[in-house]
């Protein structure tokens, strides 16, 4: 069966939104559409003195509520329908986390592992050529994503001052602390996360404890860092994963003694005394929480009935399919869905763009103390919209998204 398309997906989460609130069909309509769509061809002279040409996408969903914001992903499968899914499910996110930025996200068809350090930078470089005059500080700001890290930004940063013809450390985010990023934003998704993991823990009739069994899927940078974080909490790891395959104990995983493993040979897979599995295998594995960290469509009608986690944190964009939403809806299967589980990075992105405008910069402490306000607050208004509806948390968290774009729209009188 041929793997659902994400930006049908999208569109089917806020076709169900709008139903439930009524949404003017003008409004709909707008909402269904990206702003701009940008294609770009970028050619980069390899090593080898030839020129190869990578495809690249910028995609701007919607600015009503203020600049667009969103990651850039460098993947041998980014396509068109993914990157204009992302962009509208980060103009969800940012409302939802009531931050001044509608959605944006961007793109490279590229496999980022088979360059070298300088073609690497000459192709970074390129992509920045290529959205000159449709990215900066109050119009579009990258940040990082899959295969993405601070040095790409810092060459984003430097491209564009150089195109701009003085420093602007505010058309990108994630960049290095040396250069105007904010400390905490490595761990940020991983950190926001689990600011609403332990509120969801803290809710009346849920079953969750430090103590609790937790698969997660993906040891990128959102993955690791929550695999360790939960690790300092006594919380009990016994699956994890990477690109090659999964790994398990139900004695319980170090992620910090796993990673240094990875670092060595390449891949989680093979650690002592684990037993290997496959990444589709580690998702039905008996848990309390389940935290889908790596790429989307990975819990689809298809596999939904074999999920046996009390309670999914859905830390990748889209991990979890509408028809897998209903099957765990009638297992009582407890879904914190993606524009709330992983908005910790846009927050501290926020904070950073904030913190490079005024000039004036944050200690961490500064920084996590106003992320977990900024989580808990979003997860609070998510659990009373759901309950005011009747809905779950995902359709709570859409509800409230939608509304406010919506409401920003009306007012600018579009």
């Amino acid at each position: 069966m041929p793997a659902a398309n994400p930006f049908q997906n999208a569109l089917r989460q806020l076709d169900r939104a709008a139903k439930k609130i009524n949404l003017n069909e003008d409004i709909l309509n707008i909402l269904r559409n990206p702003i701009r769509i940008l294609q770009v061809y970028i050619p980069v002279r390899m090593d080898d003195g030839k020129v190869k040409v990578f495809h690249g996408y910028r995609v701007q969903h919607n600015e009503s509520r203020g600049p667009t914001k969103g990651g850039v992903r460098y993947h041998p499968k980014a396509d068109l329908s993914e990157v204009k899914a992302l962009a509208m499910l980060m103009t969800w996110k940012c409302a939802l986390m009531d931050i001044p930025y509608g959605g944006a996200k961007g793109g490279v068809v590229v496999d980022p592992k088979k360059l070298s350090h300088g073609e690497l930078e000459r192709l970074t470089r390129g992509y920045v050529r290529g959205l000159n005059g449709f990215i900066g500080p109050n119009r579009d700001i990258p940040a990082p994503d899959v295969y993405t890290n601070p040095q790409i930004m810092a060459w984003i940063m430097d491209e564009a001052s150089r195109l701009t013809g003085y420093n602007v450390p505010g058309i990108v985010t994630g960049k290095p602390v040396e250069i105007g990023g904010s400390h905490g934003r490595q761990y940020a998704t991983a950190q926001g996360g689990i600011f609403v993991l332990q509120e969801v823990c803290g809710m009346k009739g849920v079953k969750c404890d430090r103590f609790s069994r937790v698969i997660i899927q993906g040891f990128g940078n959102a993955g690791s860092y929550t695999a360790k974080i939960l690790h300092s909490m006594k919380f009990k790891i016994i699956g994890l994963s990477d690109s090659k395959g999964a790994i398990m104990d139900l004695k319980g995983l170090d992620p910090n003694k796993v990673e240094t493993y990875k670092d060595k040979t390449g891949s989680v897979v093979g650690y002592p005394g684990t037993k290997k599995l496959t990444n589709a295998k580690l998702l039905e594995q008996p848990c309390e929480i389940l935290i889908p960290a790596a790429l989307d469509n990975q819990i689809t009608g298809q596999n939904a009935n074999r999920i046996k986690a009390k309670i999914i944190l859905e830390l990748a964009n889209g991990a979890i399919t509408p028809e897998a939403d209903d099957k765990l809806n009638k297992k009582n299967i407890l879904v914190i869905p993606d524009i709330l589980s992983n908005a910790g990075g846009v927050t501290v992105s926020y904070f950073e763009w904030v913190q490079n405008m005024q000039q004036y910069y944050w200690d961490e402490e500064e920084v996590m103390a106003q992320l977990r306000k900024v989580m808990t607050r979003a997860f609070k208004q998510t659990f009373e919209t759901a309950k005011l509806h009747q809905v779950d948390l995902r359709m709570g968290a859409y509800i409230l998204a939608v509304s406010r774009v919506a409401e920003a729209i009306k007012l600018r009188g579009y």
